[in-house]
């Protein structure tokens, strides 16, 4: 059992009684009605919000939120429902009601549980949450102070900071206990820039599952407040983005963002199982450029999107979802994985415990070709080269997407010039994938605050990838 998945225990042990005798009577109940498996998700989680703006603290929120998920399993279906109580008759109430939603065949009896080792891909000495307030504080200080100092254009900073201590524990009907301490921090920068009439704006983040020594270290404050005034101030200099089909160079990084909504949530299982992605029933198909291989992996040391265990209680995963462009599997979680019959892939996440587990991505990228970035740029006459995004909008059905450009460069030459505004890229994730022509060997993982939204949930979420060329998208501009 590692450190973390021991104070886990120890705290729902200690503050709310919850012990093998009362997991196993609110099992029980949970497969009174019949159902083939009954899972409980305990949860305890810690969050803090601090919001800094014109030299002084604007907002500063927190709060605690536990509560107990049931779900009860038959084949293709469940019955779910959750209590905010820890009380043996709240927990086993809500288990009944779950058992009834999902009633049928004989009752079962569920298993003694036996402790399951976790991984340790987050280890942290002090968790942010146990650090004194005025040490965040002074984070924000910095940050805004040197967002200012970077440009007299500046005219406006917004820092926040925010974090959360996350202990859950599951217990299966199948005889598996497990559980995890889940830390996760993360610093925003948001400048606006005036200059002659004109308005710029830029934003960064930083995030991961660290504790506070991550902002002397990588997450440095003063960085990210001027990466933020920095691209606000580029932003000023902008024209007006051409329109019309054109190659295009997707920077190395936040680009991943690309992939993870196009491409992405089409090899979740659960889309694929109800015929509803475009990738329904292609394993073993070419849906990429060869130049392709996309993966998702939830090990990767310290990631906003990493897990030392999934919402189900599996371990995390190096999986390959695309390998030299051809399809090899989906994201599973447990009703997927057995309808596939195919193994577990540790992709089962939920929101809180107030959701059911469904196939979700952790971190999800594409790995570094044999190109350098400068061949790339090089080889286009005319086109763009994408560096930072804002929001888009994705059809899982047939892989069309939209997303507008935050950071965009014209390319003239062979030579990146001119800063452009305005600009989407209008196209069709699987299309994008094939006319994928060159992948530089400039991987990068972003380490922004990333968040996925699937059926009315949100989870934290890793992505990136290399530099690559794409023969030609849609870019939708305002330039005349």
């Amino acid at each position: 059992m590692t450190i973390e998945q021991n104070k886990a225990l120890n705290f729902f042990q200690s503050e709310f009684n919850i012990d093998q005798k009362v997991m196993s009577d609110v099992l029980a109940a949970a497969l009174s009605r019949g159902g083939d498996f009954a899972e409980l998700f305990f949860e305890h989680r810690v969050t803090s919000q601090m919001r800094f703006e014109e030299g002084s603290v604007k907002e500063s929120t927190g709060g605690i939120i536990q509560g107990v998920g049931i779900r009860v399993v038959t084949n293709d279906s469940f019955g779910y429902a959750y209590s905010e109580d820890f009380s043996p008759e709240s927990m086993k109430h809500a288990a009944v009601t779950a058992a009834q939603i999902c009633k049928g065949g004989k009752a079962g009896e569920p298993v003694d549980a036996t402790l399951f080792k976790g991984a340790d891909f987050y280890p942290i000495a002090t968790p942010s949450i146990d650090v004194r307030a005025l040490e965040k504080l002074e984070l924000l200080r910095r940050l805004d102070k040197a967002a200012r100092a970077y440009s007299p254009t500046v005219q406006k900073v917004i820092a926040s900071f925010s974090e959360e201590y996350k202990q859950i524990m599951i217990a299966t009907s199948d005889g598996r206990l497990v559980s995890d301490v889940q830390p996760m921090v993360e610093l925003r920068a948001y400048v606006i820039t005036e200059r002659d009439g004109k308005s710029g704006q830029g934003g960064e983040s930083r995030a991961g599952r660290y504790g506070m020594d991550y902002f002397s270290a990588r997450g440095n404050p003063e960085e990210l407040g001027k990466e933020a005034a920095r691209q606000a101030v580029l932003a000023l200099d902008a024209v007006d983005a051409p329109a019309g089909m054109y190659p295009v160079v997707l920077a190395a990084g936040s680009s991943g963002v690309l992939l993870h909504e196009a491409v992405g949530h089409g090899l979740e299982a659960d889309f694929n199982r109800k015929k509803l992605s475009n990738y329904s029933d292609r394993v073993g198909s070419s849906v990429a450029s060869p130049l392709c291989t996309v993966v998702d992996d939830g090990t990767i040391e310290h990631s906003r999107g990493s897990i030392n265990i999934d919402d189900e209680g599996n371990l995390p995963g190096y999986n390959v979802l695309i390998e030299n462009g051809t399809l090899s599997a989906y994201m599973q979680d447990r009703i997927s994985s057995k309808h596939y019959d195919n193994k577990l892939t540790g992709n089962g996440r939920r929101q809180t415990f107030r959701y059911a587990p469904m196939p979700r991505m952790t971190n999800t990228y594409m790995l570094p070709g044999e190109s350098t970035l400068d061949e790339l740029i090089s080889s286009v006459d005319k086109g763009l080269y994408c560096v930072n995004y804002s929001g888009g909008q994705v059809n899982i059905y047939n892989g069309d997407f939209t997303f507008g450009l935050t950071e965009a460069y014209l390319i003239e030459n062979g030579k990146v010039t001119t800063p452009v505004k305005n600009a989407n890229l209008i196209g069709n994730g699987p299309e994008v994938l094939a006319k994928i022509t060159k992948v530089a060997n400039d991987f990068k993982l972003a380490e922004g605050s990333w968040t996925c939204g699937k059926n009315g949930q949100s989870m934290p979420v890793g992505q990136g990838m290399p530099s690559v060329l794409v023969s030609s998208i849609t870019i939708g501009g305002t330039a005349a």
